[in-house]
């Protein structure tokens, strides 16, 4: 079955890689990779034709958007669903002025290892359908609230029934009572081993009072010999080595990045030297994934976005969904706030929470061997992942704050809300 959806008042495709098909792309469409006056149809779960809404073909069924703006579903690169439990006494306790520290995560570790596998499968699957209902249609989450064996293995075939991508965090916190040492020889070893059928992805959260440059250093290069993709917390508390890590290891990302300092930057520009560009997989450097929820949470100074992108690093807007520092899968909340504080325009922050997520987890372009299609922007053979607005454009994320703007959403073609 193919679905026509025209009369889409602003389109934004976020796809900028290929020169204009006079069939897909007519004058009305601008650098920003903006359409007006648009139409898309979706055959399956694919995206099969993308153009003016007067040069549209025919479909099996039509949807009149009305001259709502249509843009890509937000892609969610960095989040934190599998837990149980509460933490609202420590988030009342850091608006009264205590300082975010990363030991609440054990908090956390004892409500999920005590929650049975149903009880956490309702707590996820509620998650991701609060996420679909914003406009999310591409989920990445991570392991690390179970820090040991079984409980790591099982949060991690947990969220594989969920969502789209699952990262290894075992090196989340050390747990209390543990040997950092020893705890570390447990994340590169046998943890990993039994965890490496059920992920794509390792992380390590490089902080103090969480895991040294030296250990960091181990854990990725553990992850990265046993064929796993790399991404790293870095940076967040204070100036750190987490940055400078992500770069030396090709990481895919490195998120939070709220303390950077001139070299920091530079090294994360580096790594974009060869790119060849956004329709390419070949040379794609470490993206700086931004958290601006979980900064508003921790009253952390909000991380350099703007001055990221001046310095051609590529960036992701991302909801850090977790139950202590930003407990809201609300990607257009973030948009929001990077458009509103971080000094972002309308499109760059857009782009981030599309494009910038799909090039995070690296989905931004082709078909994998794995089958998955790229996701984050709208073009012929991408998913089908729309999210519509109840606005004329996507302006009125950032005009209209805090306003339920999402009308529509597709994901994989099929439509779900």
């Amino acid at each position: 079955m193919t679905l026509l959806i025209d009369n889409i008042g602003e389109l934004s495709t976020q796809h900028l890689t290929e020169e204009p098909d006079a069939t897909a792309l007519s004058a009305r469409g601008d650098a920003a990779g903006v359409l007006r006056d648009a139409a898309v149809v979706l055959e399956g779960e694919r995206i099969a034709w993308v153009g003016p809404s007067s040069s549209a073909p025919a479909a099996d069924e039509r949807y009149d958007a009305a001259g709502r703006a249509v843009l890509p579903g937000w892609v969610d690169s960095h989040s934190h669903l599998v837990f149980a439990g509460d933490r609202t006494a420590e988030f009342e306790a850091r608006m009264a002025g205590q300082a975010y520290a990363a030991g609440g995560i054990g908090v956390t570790m004892g409500a999920t290892r005590a929650a049975s596998d149903d009880e956490l499968r309702r707590l996820l699957g509620a998650r991701v359908a609060e996420a679909v209902a914003g406009g999310t249609t591409y989920l990445e989450t991570k392991t690390g609230y179970g820090l040991d064996v079984e409980n790591e293995v099982r949060s991690a075939v947990l969220a594989g029934e969920s969502v789209d991508e699952v990262t290894y965090l075992g090196a989340h916190l050390v747990p209390g009572g543990a040997d950092a040492e020893e705890y570390t020889d447990l994340v590169c070893g046998p943890m990993l081993e039994a965890v490496l059928p059920h992920v794509r992805w390792a992380d390590v959260f490089c902080e103090a009072g969480a895991f040294t440059e030296e250990q960091s250093r181990r854990v990725l290069e553990a992850c990265r010999a046993a064929g796993l993709g790399l991404r790293v917390h870095g940076n967040q508390l204070g100036p750190g080595a987490g940055v400078r890590l992500a770069a030396e290891f090709g990481a895919a990302s490195v998120d939070h990045v709220n303390f950077l300092d001139d070299a920091d930057v530079a090294a994360l520009a580096a790594t974009w030297a060869s790119w060849a560009g956004p329709g390419s997989a070949e040379g794609a450097g470490t993206v700086a994934t931004v958290l601006p929820a979980c900064d508003l949470s921790t009253r952390a100074p909000l991380a350099p976005a703007r001055r990221l992108l001046d310095a051609g690093v590529q960036i992701a807007i991302a909801s850090n969904c977790n139950p202590g520092t930003s407990y809201t899968s609300s990607v257009g909340f973030c948009v929001t706030t990077a458009v509103l504080q971080m000094g972002l325009s309308v499109q760059e922050a857009v782009r981030a929470a599309t494009f910038g997520g799909a090039l995070a987890l690296r989905r931004h372009v082709g078909q994998d061997a794995d089958g998955k299609r790229a996701v984050g922007s709208i073009a012929v053979g991408h998913r089908a992942d729309l999210h519509m607005l109840d606005a004329p454009s996507a302006t009125h994320l950032a005009y209209r704050p805090g306003m339920p703007l999402t009308h529509a959403v597709w994901r994989a073609g099929r439509r779900v809300r």
